[in-house]
């Protein structure tokens, strides 16, 4: 592995874990799409698959009861699962340049809902069928992207879930779905050595970069750190539908 790549990836991981730990979000659909900037999305998926998961095992830890979370959410994280394992497999069967482009759409789907408010009165409406739709929907798109926050928001938010519920559920079911992904992987012989090597270097680098994070989320200005992170956040979705539709 090139060594400009490896420093290049180093830098991605700690800015994201230090913008995931001064604002409590933000890891998994930082890092992908910037990572895929310069690899095919599938390896870029594998290579950040444990650190998005160590980031995410201490958003939920840092928020308390997590057997009672996971007791009251377990049907649409076993659903999600079994979604993500699905999408693994297609991302890996078919490893389409275009996955960039549903990656990006997802982005602009999250900073759209965070500009204006979406209504979406049909998961209120039909909560049943909604866990359903969600569960598997959003686990394929975990699957193919590594990015389903703007999912599970406009879900909880719709059903009046609280705060805590929705930070709760959103890392639960990133957690759980990548567990279910790196068990497809291992399985297609799609986690290579490399993935396993960058794996050990991410831990360092995260745990330097939340220890940063966290003290910067004492003396910064929240909102306008948020602002800054959707500006980066639609540069980069720019970068990939660009780079994706010159390809």
């Amino acid at each position: 592995m090139e060594t400009d790549f490896l420093l290049i990836f180093a830098l991605i991981v700690f800015a994201s874990s230090l913008i995931h730990g001064s604002i409590g979000f933000g890891f998994g659909m930082i890092a992908t799409p910037t990572v895929a900037m310069f690899i095919d999305i599938q390896t870029a998926i594998t290579y950040i698959l444990v650190p998005t998961m160590f980031v995410n095992l201490v958003s939920i830890l840092s928020e308390g009861r997590f057997f009672e979370a996971l007791k009251k959410f377990w049907f649409i994280i076993a659903l999600m699962v079994v979604g993500s394992c699905i999408g693994t497999f297609i991302l890996i069967y078919f490893n389409s340049e275009y996955f960039k482009l549903l990656l990006a759409f997802i982005i602009f789907i999250y900073l759209l809902q965070s500009l204006v408010k979406i209504q979406a009165s049909f998961i209120s409406a039909n909560p049943k069928a909604s866990t359903y739709g969600l569960g598997i929907i959003g686990g394929i798109v975990s699957g193919l992207t590594n990015v389903v926050a703007p999912l599970t928001i406009m879900y909880t938010l719709e059903l009046k879930y609280s705060k805590k519920d929705t930070i709760q559920l959103s890392n639960l079911c990133f957690l759980f779905t990548k567990i279910g992904q790196i068990v497809v992987f291992v399985y297609f012989g799609a986690f290579t050595q490399s993935a396993v090597e960058l794996s050990a270097l991410s831990f360092i680098v995260v745990g330097i970069g939340l220890f940063f994070g966290l003290k910067i989320k004492k003396i910064i200005d929240a909102k306008f750190y948020i602002k800054i992170l959707k500006v980066l956040l639609f540069i980069i979705a720019c970068v990939l539908v660009v780079d994706t539709i010159s390809f």
